[in-house]
């Protein structure tokens, strides 16, 4: 047998064929002796037989060993046996295909998330109703239905984002008025505008679906007609209060003009009577000098005029006394009257002489008070003036506040008025708000009854659903953030025969909510219409994260390998030859990657190599 190395390798074991030839002739050497000699050796016999097995039992190994020996191969020679055969490739063809990345994972399919029905309790009402009716499990609501009574009174099922939290009465703007106009018009009435204004055209829609149920609109309260007529009352008051307002700042004008005419006049005056004591005191042919020695030269003449005129008039009645006196036809009584007449013309003088140096003495004193008059007739003039402009601030004082009085008693008559016309404007038709419930999406079904006919209806009431089937399903941490709200979802149970499709509506922002445990982050996916009633089952979701848009020049991935350039490279079978192509791979998903070739062609249909197998019927130890 030759090895690795060519040698030979021997058994050392002696020929099996000797041992039989020495046994025999020992064999006959022993029955050659006497019997004598038999009885004397029979210790010797058993020795003999002794060694005949020990022999036998070294041939015995001999043969073995002979045997094993022929057996013996070298590591070289196993190296040859065992050596693979020629490999052949695996070869596949090039596809054009679409790729996409996929995330993989189970859930259960159930109706939409269940609603609770809870009703608000309405201002407009005393307290809440008693429940009268009430929907059974499994009804379905469509849009304006009556889910239940409370005191004789319907709640109806809209469709809306905004849940109702207020009466909807005229004159009310917001989202929820604009939600109840479109729900209006779905049920072909017509409530107006859109423009989230509750107006009257919206209140008579209103009236107008109430009836087309059977039931009466709910109309203004008593307590809203009390309000109105005691806010009627209020703006009656405010009115008055306004025109008196008015009244006052007229008159406070008219104040200020006759201030100002007043204050003019008064300056005016007090001007020329300081002007008159001035021009008094002046002569007219020495402007420059005072008035004061005019006066007391007037005064002076015109005392001296008077005395002289009392003079002569004395001197003409001495005159005439005499003559009478001298005359001795005058009688008696001409001689009295003479006398008479003489002591009057006396006392004249005496009176003229007298009131003259009074006269001059006034004027001499009113001369030396010249100086101070002229500054009193001057702060006369001031003090007019003064005066004036305080009476003339006054009126104007008191015109400001009778404006400031109109201006607050107008706002109060608008105020007053804007709150009569929005309580005149809800006691239109009013929709409280324990008498609609808004839900999100319609039509729903009953899921369950929580309330008792009998009892108040306040807290929840029913439990409602969607018919929009949904999935529960959770995702790995790491999974997670490469799932988004609307992307498409593949539904499928193939045990079950189920496909379906979907869209991702809710990926949870922290793990352990909605019930999955802290290692995953809830998922929920909305289910497209589907004929088959799926809610219960459990189902496979393969969601699509990146895809190739389009079909792609695919290979499997096993067919890459590296270049030692660093460049990605396909084996390709052209012509029942291998050839190496370089190409730039791209997205890689369920074993499949897309190639683009960097140099020559490759085409749908070739074969590229993915491994190499041995010959059929080779074997491989």
């Amino acid at each position: 047998m030759k090895g690795t190395t060519g040698s030979t390798v021997r058994a050392p074991a002696p020929a099996p064929a000797q041992l039989p030839l020495r046994a025999g002739k020992r064999e006959a050497e022993g029955r050659a002796l006497t019997m004598p000699q038999r009885n004397s050796g029979n210790l010797a016999g058993r020795r003999i037989k002794l060694l005949h097995a020990v022999l036998l039992a070294v041939a015995a190994a001999a043969a073995g060993a002979w045997l094993a020996g022929t057996r013996i191969e070298s590591p070289a020679d196993v190296a040859a046996r065992t050596a693979p055969p020629p490999p052949s490739p695996i070869l596949v063809p090039v596809e054009e295909r679409v790729l996409s990345a996929d995330v993989v994972t189970r859930g259960t399919i159930r109706f939409g998330l269940p609603q609770p029905v809870s009703l608000a309790p309405s201002p407009l009402k005393a307290g809440p109703g008693l429940v009268t009716t009430l929907s059974l499990r499994n009804t379905q609501l469509n849009e304006g239905d009556v889910v239940l009574t409370a005191s004789g009174r319907p709640v109806f099922v809209l469709q809306g984002q905004v849940p109702s939290y207020r009466d909807l009465v005229p004159g009310l703007s917001g989202a929820d008025v604009n939600q109840l106009k479109e729900a209006l018009k779905r049920m072909g009435l017509d409530p107006g505008s859109t423009d989230g204004t509750y107006d009257e055209q919206t209140s008579a829609a209103v009236a107008e679906w109430y009836k087309s149920k059977g039931w009466e609109p709910f109309g203004p309260t008593r307590e809203q007609i009390v309000a109105v007529r005691a806010l009627e009352r209020e703006w009656s008051d405010a009115v008055k209060t306004k025109a008196a307002a008015a009244a006052a700042v007229a008159t406070a004008g008219v104040s200020v003009e006759a201030a100002r005419a007043t204050a003019a006049h008064a300056v005016k005056a007090a001007a020329v009577e300081s002007a008159a004591r001035l021009a008094g005191q002046r002569r007219p042919s020495e402007p420059g000098q005072g008035g004061a020695v005019l006066t007391v030269e007037s005064e002076r003449a015109r005392a001296q005029v008077a005395t002289s005129a009392a003079d002569a008039d004395l001197a003409a009645q001495i005159a005439d006394h005499a003559l009478i006196a001298l005359d001795p036809r005058q009688t008696e009584t001409a001689r009295n009257a003479a006398n008479a007449k003489l002591e009057v013309a006396r006392a004249a003088r005496q009176k003229a002489r007298l009131e003259g140096e009074l006269a001059v003495q006034t004027a001499e004193r009113e001369a030396s008070l010249s100086a101070d008059r002229a500054e009193v007739g001057r702060a006369a003039e001031r003090s007019a003036r003064l005066e004036g402009d305080k009476a003339v601030r006054a009126a104007l004082d008191a015109q400001k506040l009778a404006a400031l009085d109109l201006t607050m008693a107008t706002e109060r008559a608008d105020q007053a008025a804007a709150d009569l016309a929005a309580a005149k404007r809800k006691l239109g038709v009013q929709l409280p708000v324990d008498e609609v419930v808004f839900i999100r999406a319609l039509p729903v079904r009953v899921e369950e009854v929580t309330g008792v006919i009998g009892n108040a209806a306040t807290g929840s009431l029913l439990t409602v659903t969607d018919n929009q089937l949904a999935v529960d399903s959770a995702l790995p941490l790491d999974a997670a953030p490469l799932v988004k709200p609307g992307m498409p979802v593949a539904i499928d149970e193939q045990a079950l025969g189920i496909k379906a499709t979907g869209v991702v509506e809710t990926v949870a922002t922290t793990p352990g909510t909605h019930g999955v445990d802290g290692f995953h982050i809830y998922l929920g996916i909305g289910v497209d219409s589907t004929p088959i009633r799926l809610e219960g089952f459990s189902v496979r979701l393969t969601i699509p994260i990146e895809s190739t848009k389009g079909a792609v020049t695919a290979v499997p991935v096993s067919a890459l390998s590296l270049a030692t350039d660093g460049t990605s490279r396909l084996q390709v079978e052209r012509n029942g030859a291998l050839e190496y192509v370089t190409v730039k791979p791209g997205l890689s998903a369920n074993g499949y990657v897309e190639v683009n070739p960097l140099e020559g062609k490759l085409a749908p249909g070739q074969r590229v190599v993915v491994g190499y197998n041995n010959p059929a019927g080779s074997e491989v130890r």
